[in-house]
């Protein structure tokens, strides 16, 4: 017997939607109209599925969830991709609170679950933990070692184990499939408004404000440093920002790069947060994409430097 190890999130919401550690469901959450997908950055598309399958339920008086996986499963098979994350988990979790699911099963995908064959994921799984009526699935899904599992798979078992998979149609929006692909083409080229509308929310970053050399701070521009970790990396320049601490939320600039200026060698996100002055080293912050506003550049001097900051401050005001 293949037993599953699950990442173990915990954590009591004030909400309804129940996030399982295991496969051991209550009672109430079986039965259930199930979403399963990576779900990586909840765009439009995501959002059209969630809600179909939601109406499904409440039409069937059915509890409705998601399944999904931890990490995201193309950065478990290649671990030279480093950034390629739309959501943190933290992000997709709250996100999916606000959609008013009744429950959320994340898979630790790892060495063991990805040798399931498709016969014992949907045995193990989707029949004997589960236990689905109505299965939600995107035409392209597949699963199982090696991808071998596709939608024929789902359909030849549906009887033997009394579920119904459907299959959703792909959202598009100005004759174009909204996907996770584009989005990160849209933020890889600076393209952050058209991103944005097709995630229905702005794009952000969240992590914890990290000690830098206090630069900003001697030219008058103190700035928050974030690591981007394993978020995807946005087109390397200045944005007009909008930034949400513990409370407080407030607009400002921000530079994403390695400042050619000082002639650094790590990739870090610096925010200048309008109307705020106070230390905030090791605080948990979130700092929304609005506008691009200009490329990278290199200056010859501090002066060069200061005079191009405040036109940026400007144009993000």
């Amino acid at each position: 017997n293949i037993k599953l190890k699950l990442i173990i999130f915990k954590k009591n919401y004030s909400g309804s939607m129940k996030i399982y550690k295991n496969l051991n469901l209550n009672k109430k959450h079986l039965n259930g109209v199930v979403a399963i997908g990576n779900f990586d950055g909840l765009h439009l598309g995501h959002q059209k599925v969630i809600n179909e399958a939601k109406r499904k339920a409440k039409k069937k008086n059915l509890p409705f969830g998601l399944i999904t996986f931890e990490p995201v499963p193309v950065m478990f098979f290649n671990t030279n991709i480093k950034n390629h994350r739309i959501n943190s988990l933290k992000q997709k979790k709250l996100q999916l609170k606000k959609l008013k699911l009744d429950f959320l099963i994340i898979i630790r995908f790892n060495k063991l679950f990805s040798s399931l064959t498709a016969q014992q994921f949907i045995t193990k799984i989707i029949y004997n933990k589960i236990n689905c009526k109505f299965l939600y699935v995107s035409k392209n899904f597949k699963f199982g070692f090696k991808r071998q599992g596709t939608i024929q798979t789902l359909k030849k078992y549906e009887k033997l184990y009394n579920f119904k998979s459907i299959i959703t149609k792909p959202y598009k929006k100005n004759k174009k499939i909204i996907s996770s692909t584009l989005i990160r083409k849209k933020i890889t080229s600076g393209k952050i408004e058209e991103a944005n509308k097709l995630l229905n929310r702005e794009w952000r970053v969240e992590g914890k404000v990290m000690k830098g050399q206090k630069r900003g701070r001697k030219i008058g521009f103190p700035t928050c440093n974030l690591k981007l970790n394993d978020y995807i990396i946005p087109r390397l320049g200045v944005y007009a920002v909008k930034i949400n601490g513990f409370k407080f939320s407030k607009k400002g600039i921000a530079n994403i790069g390695f400042r050619p200026t000082f002639n650094g060698k790590d990739l870090l996100l610096e925010t200048n947060i309008f109307g705020i002055n106070k230390n905030l080293y090791n605080k948990e912050i979130s700092v929304s994409f609005r506008k691009f506003i200009r490329t990278e550049k290199k200056f010859k001097s501090l002066e060069h430097l200061k005079k191009q900051i405040k036109i940026d401050i400007k144009k993000a005001k």
